[in-house]
């Protein structure tokens, strides 16, 4: 089946390899464009999904937005008959959609209806979900509202973090992706409408939604913790700096919210409930360290308040 892949990210990547081995003919593939990096950002870098796509020498489309007489009049003389979407990073309108004639699926990371949006790994931990999964999902004009074609679940640990939580999910994708395409016919998956009244939301991260509430009890600071590690990093300030914090768990201590209770092994802080174990920090301008070294270099000390 001749199918366009729509992707950007890491996450993206084990769908498309999955669909390589699978034997799928990848007509084109649709990232975003190169983006700056480096301190000078004069050096463009690639998606990882348009690297995997040279490598095998599919033609690949970068437009700032999949819109426009020239983008659409594009994809329509590759007569895709599918389009597959995985973390692409825009929305696409009903004309796009209508291209190829079985429509376009959507590999998303929630078990849908929960946690429709661009952020659902790091909403579903912040939520203190049990468990967590893929859906594939038959889009639609609205956000992550059509029908579900087949869903996979995985539970989450008291462990997981973002970026554990992320890995596994890519991976879960690409194997439910493949099973929803293993049918002769694609016509034969089964279409259940979702139920809208049950949907939560998932938007897109921003700064402030990272920034750490001591007054919070132990359990909520320590998974707001967990979902933005690796990035952007959970962060509180300390006499007027910045620290990020990684690797939390509740402990039973008390202290008048955001107080630095211990500095080693661990860093213990106090919240609005109990207390909560950090092992890693990352003050600005520094490297991620264990929290041992953070107070070996002196970069707190016991009785210090996070604000």
């Amino acid at each position: 089946m001749r199918t366009v892949f729509f992707g950007t990210p890491k996450f993206a990547v084990p769908s498309l390899q999955a669909l390589l081995k699978e034997g799928a003919t990848i007509v084109a593939v649709v990232t975003q464009p190169d983006r700056p990096q480096g301190r000078s950002r004069s050096t463009l870098i690639p998606s990882p999904v348009k690297e995997v796509a040279l490598a095998h020498d599919i033609p690949v489309f970068q437009p700032d937005r999949p819109t426009g007489d020239l983008f659409l009049t594009a994809m329509r003389r590759l007569e895709p008959a599918l389009g597959v979407v995985v973390a692409y990073g825009h929305l696409l309108k009903p004309e796009l959609l209508a291209i190829p004639p079985f429509g376009m699926l959507n590999v998303h990371a929630s078990l849908l209806p929960a946690h429709r949006g661009a952020a659902p790994i790091q909403w579903s931990l912040m939520a203190g979900d049990t468990s967590s999964g893929v859906t594939i999902m038959q889009m639609e004009a609205g956000l992550d509202s059509g029908p579900i074609r087949h869903q996979l679940a995985t539970p989450i640990t008291p462990w997981d973090t973002a970026g554990s939580l992320t890995e596994r999910l890519a991976e879960l994708g690409a194997v439910a992706l493949v099973e929803a395409l293993a049918l002769d016919r694609i016509e034969q998956l089964p279409s259940t409408p979702q139920d809208h009244s049950l949907a939560t939301h998932a938007p897109k991260i921003n700064r402030e939604l990272a920034r750490l509430d001591w007054s919070t009890a132990a359990e909520a600071v320590g998974r707001r913790i967990r979902a933005f590690d690796p990035a952007p990093g959970a962060w509180t300030t300390l006499e007027g700096g910045e620290v990020k914090l990684f690797g939390a768990r509740p402990v039973p201590e008390n202290g008048p919210p955001g107080t630095i209770l211990a500095m080693t092994p661990s860093l213990v802080v106090a919240t609005g409930t109990d207390a909560v174990a950090i092992d890693e920090v990352q003050p600005t301008g520094k490297k991620r360290m264990s929290a041992e070294d953070w107070a070996r270099g002196r970069g707190a000390a016991v009785g210090q308040r996070f604000q």
